[in-house]
């Protein structure tokens, strides 16, 4: 999976949960100010975009993340570690 499909995928999760349109969001679209995600759907996409890549987000780095850019960054991170250093969610 390249970086645009992972663009891609990631703006469509964030439209399912925030009720956005996809052409709406970009990769600089601000989640709690521009789309009104609060704690509660912070959490709904990072549980998507766990399920949907097979990768597990650290609970301390979901407040971090404040654009789409910076979960497409985390994503693109997260699964170019090689498998032994990626954490079991426990």
């Amino acid at each position: 999976m390249n970086e645009q499909q992972i663009e891609k995928e990631i703006i469509a999760i964030i439209a399912d949960v925030s009720g956005f349109e996809e052409d709406e969001i970009t990769l600089d679209t601000k989640l709690g100010e521009e789309l009104e995600i609060d704690s509660i759907k912070a959490i709904e996409i990072t549980v998507a975009i766990e399920k949907k890549f097979k990768v597990s987000v650290r609970d301390e780095d979901v407040p971090k993340i404040t654009t789409v850019r910076q979960s497409v960054d985390l994503v693109n991170q997260l699964l170019n570690l090689p498998s032994p250093n990626v954490e079991a969610k426990q």
